[in-house]
């Protein structure tokens, strides 16, 4: 019996070394010195023993019963957080387990630009991945959501804000949405917007409304509160605004496909939208505006201009009378292709006599 003692207890102590050796390589060295990044996702509710299955099989570590070590001796194994990660083969087991407790989850940067509506953000949206088409834009249509949001409206339309957001993957379109708009109102607030509308005596929908409008027609920021202004006095004298994106806005919505160019049976079409039928504001924003052309909208320039046209360079010229805007049509706008009775389709030129 003692012989046989002495013959297995070194044997027994070799695998007891080899085991843990084996373990200590499988906490502590990486799977290899090079090799590409892999993505992996851990689903909501995941149990620890598949996560090291997961990493595992996609060859991240060497042993998951050595990571199942590791996580325990870090008291972990109920610390992982879920989302999707993106992990080196070259990391340490330790740093992938830090990964995961941090829940240092892969961004997504995404670029909202200014003047961008509903459709053009769904779309950027399911680009990325982030979504399936058209579930954005239902949310953002959700009345009950709308409200836990501060907007009283039909949808977030002009209440997205335009700037770039860090996202990850399974986060929800009803989060998304939350994050857009709070930014909104953060933005809103911060510059004081709230003060000035009381001094106007205007809600906050009707400048989002016209915000979005100008957001549009402007091309350069410094020409926002000349195109404002020029809106304003229209709605001062109740004359159509005639703004070509308000009726490309209407026929998207009713239709769901972007019109290339106008035409004039388009412009006599009747929508909520379509200011050239209606007079006043539309029924509500037509884009997303930026904080400049909010501003520009709650502080025109007092000027008595009435119309303006597009001298195709990026700026616009301003004029007075239905005389004068009618010469400047004809300098800036003679090259264009445009029929004397559709002259009013020519690039937001307004023509109707005040």
């Amino acid at each position: 019996m003692r012989i046989i003692r002495e013959f297995w207890l070194p044997i027994l102590l070799y695998l007891i070394f080899l085991s843990g050796y084996e373990v200590w390589k499988g906490c502590t060295l990486p799977v290899s010195e090079t090799g590409k990044n892999k993505i992996i996702l851990i689903p909501t509710g995941s149990t620890f023993s598949s996560v090291a299955q997961q990493l595992e099989t996609e060859g991240l570590i060497k042993s998951k019963r050595a990571f199942y070590c590791l996580a325990w001796w870090e008291n972990a194994t109920t610390r992982i957080q879920a989302g999707e990660y993106e992990i080196s083969p070259t990391q340490t087991p330790i740093e992938i387990l830090d990964y995961l407790v941090q829940g240092k989850i892969r961004q997504y940067m995404v670029t909202i630009p200014e003047g961008y509506n509903l459709f053009q953000i769904d779309g950027l949206l399911a680009n990325a991945k982030l979504i399936s088409g058209d579930s954005f834009l239902r949310v953002a249509r959700d009345k009950n959501i709308l409200r836990t949001l501060g907007i009283k409206a039909d949808s977030a339309e002009g209440y997205v804000y335009p700037d770039t957001y860090q996202l990850t993957k399974g986060i929800t379109e009803r989060e998304m949405l939350r994050t857009f708009v709070n930014r909104f109102w953060e933005v809103w607030n911060s510059e004081g917007f709230s003060h000035r509308i009381e001094e106007l005596g205007v809600n906050i929908h009707d400048i989002v409304t016209l915000a979005s409008i100008v957001e549009k027609e402007a091309m350069q920021s410094r020409e926002m509160p000349l195109i404002a202004c020029v809106f304003w006095n229209r709605l001062r004298k109740n004359v159509p605004l005639q703004a070509d994106p308000t009726v490309h806005y209407g026929i998207l919505v009713e239709t769901k496909t972007k019109k290339r160019r106008l035409r004039w049976k388009d412009l006599r079409k009747r929508t909520p939208y379509n200011t050239y039928v209606n007079r006043g504001l539309p029924k509500g924003p037509i884009s997303n505006p930026g904080k400049e052309s909010i501003r520009a909208t709650l502080y025109p320039s007092k000027k008595d201009y009435f119309y303006f046209v597009s001298r195709n360079n990026g700026t616009h010229y301003f004029s007075r009378t239905l005389a004068e805007h009618n010469s400047a049509v004809n300098q800036y706008q003679r090259r264009r292709k445009c029929r004397p009775r559709k002259k009013i389709n020519c690039d937001s030129t307004q023509t109707t006599p005040l």
